[in-house]
C-alpha cells in the first residue's frame, strides 16, 4: 500500500466523527520516542502497512512495567482435562455463525463512526443475553457485564467471572478487538475476519463455559476492545487503568482473527513469537497439542500488531494466537469491504471452533 492516496472529503461525513487535522501521539517502534501526526497520517501510515500505539491518552501505561517484569510468572502443567473436554464437547459452530452473520451486518464498525457505536450496543445486549440463557443462579451472582467507557462512545466491554478464591486475585484474560476499518475508514468494513472472528469466538467459549456451570478459582475476564484498529486505543486504557489500580494480571491472550485458512495450505493455529511472553506462549502450544485436532506453527507479526500489546507495554503476560501462519492469514481481504464471510471458501466456522477450544482452555486451565 505504498504511495496509497485518499480523496479526503473537504466537509465532515455524516455518521462519523473523526476530525482528519487532530494531531495525536504516535509511537511507532519500541525505544523509539512518539511522534506528532494527524489523524489522517495516522490512516497513511496504517495503509503502509505500520502499527503502532497512539498514546495520546495513555503516555503513562508501562510506568511501573519494572516492577512486574522482575517477577516472572510460571504456570503449572495441565491437570484440568476431564473438565475442559467436557466443556470442548459443547462448543458449536452454529452460535458463532449466526452472531458474525449480524455482527459483520454493521456497515462498519469503526470505533468513531454512529454503526460502531451501534455494534458495540448489539455485542453488549448479546453478552446479557448469553448470560441470562445461560448462566445457573449461583453463577449470576459471581458474574458483572460492564462497559469501559471511551471518549469517542464506542466503549469496550469487560465481562468478569469471580473467583471462588478471594485471596487469589491474579486475573485470567481472554481478549478481542470489536471494531473494524476500512483502509479509508469512511467505507464499508464488515470486518467478519478482522476481528468479529475472534470476537465471536471467545463469545462461544463463554457461552460454553456459562453452560457448564464454571466456577473459576480466580478471576476470569473476557475483554471486548474498542478501537484497536485506531493505534490500540481501547486496550491501552484498559491496561493503563488495571496498572494504575495495582490489579494483577496472570495472563492475558489476544483472539484476533481465527477463521481463514489459506487454500493449499494445511490447518493450524498460529502462535506468536514476537513481542510477547515466552513463558505463557510455551503454556499455549501446550494447550494446542492437548486439546486442539490441530497442529500449531510459530510465527510473527511485528510491533503493536494487537491488544495483547499494550498488557505487555504494562509489564503483564500476554500472548496471541492467529489463524494461522502470518503470511497466510486474509491479507488480501482485510481493511476492505470484502472482509465478508460470503467471500471464500477459506472462510471457516470449523478453524473458529478450534479458537473456541483454545480459548476454554486457557480460562479452565489457568482460572483453576
Amino acid at each position: 500500500m505504498q504511495g496509497q492516496v485518499f480523496d479526503v472529503p473537504s466537509n465532515p461525513q455524516p455518521g462519523f466523527n473523526l476530525n482528519l487535522d487532530e494531531l495525536r501521539l504516535v509511537q511507532l517502534s519500541e525505544g523509539q520516542e512518539p511522534v506528532w501526526m494527524t489523524e489522517l497520517e495516522k490512516i497513511e501510515a496504517k495503509a503502509k502497512g505500520l502499527r503502532f500505539f497512539d498514546v495520546t491518552e495513555n503516555r503513562d501505561l508501562g510506568s511501573s512495567a519494572d516492577l512486574r517484569i522482575a517477577t516472572k510468572t510460571s504456570y503449572p502443567p495441565l491437570s484440568a482435562h476431564e473438565q475442559v473436554t467436557k466443556v470442548i464437547k459443547t462448543l458449536s459452530t452454529e452460535g458463532p455463525r449466526a452472531n458474525l452473520e449480524k455482527f459483520s451486518s454493521f456497515r462498519t464498525r469503526y470505533y468513531r463512526s454512529e454503526t460502531g457505536k451501534e455494534s458495540q450496543r448489539w455485542l453488549l445486549s448479546k453478552i446479557n443475553e448469553i448470560t441470562a440463557d445461560f448462566a445457573s443462579s449461583s453463577l449470576k451472582s459471581l458474574i458483572s457485564v460492564d462497559e469501559f467507557h471511551h471518549s469517542w462512545g464506542q466503549h469496550s466491554i469487560i465481562v468478569r467471572i469471580d473467583g471462588s478464591d478471594a485471596a487469589d486475585d491474579q486475573i485470567v484474560i481472554l481478549g478481542a478487538h470489536q471494531d473494524s476499518t476500512n483502509l479509508w475508514p469512511f467505507l464499508a468494513a464488515p470486518g467478519a475476519d478482522d476481528d468479529g472472528s475472534g470476537s465471536v469466538t471467545i463469545l462461544e467459549s463463554y457461552r460454553a463455559l456459562l453452560a457448564s456451570d464454571f466456577h473459576p478459582v480466580r478471576p476470569v475476564e473476557f475483554h471486548w476492545y474498542s478501537a484497536e484498529e485506531g493505534g490500540l486505543l481501547g486496550s491501552q486504557a484498559v491496561a493503563q487503568h488495571y496498572e494504575a489500580q495495582g490489579l494483577k494480571v496472570y495472563a492475558m491472550s489476544q483472539y484476533d482473527m481465527t477463521a481463514w485458512v489459506k487454500r493449499g495450505t494445511d490447518e493450524e493455529v498460529g502462535v506468536i513469537v514476537d513481542y510477547v511472553d515466552s513463558t505463557l506462549t510455551e503454556f499455549n502450544k501446550g494447550l494446542i497439542t492437548e486439546y486442539l485436532d490441530i497442529p500449531f506453527v510459530e510465527t510473527k507479526c511485528g510491533y503493536a500488531c494487537s491488544d495483547h500489546a499494550p498488557w505487555s507495554k504494562a509489564g503483564y503476560p500476554s500472548i496471541f494466537t492467529i489463524e494461522g501462519a502470518f503470511e497466510n492469514s486474509n491479507h488480501r481481504n482485510i481493511h476492505t469491504a470484502n472482509d465478508r464471510i460470503d467471500i471464500s471458501d477459506e472462510f471457516s466456522f470449523s478453524h473458529m471452533l478450534e479458537f473456541s477450544k483454545l480459548a476454554v482452555a486457557f480460562a479452565v486451565e489457568l482460572g483453576c
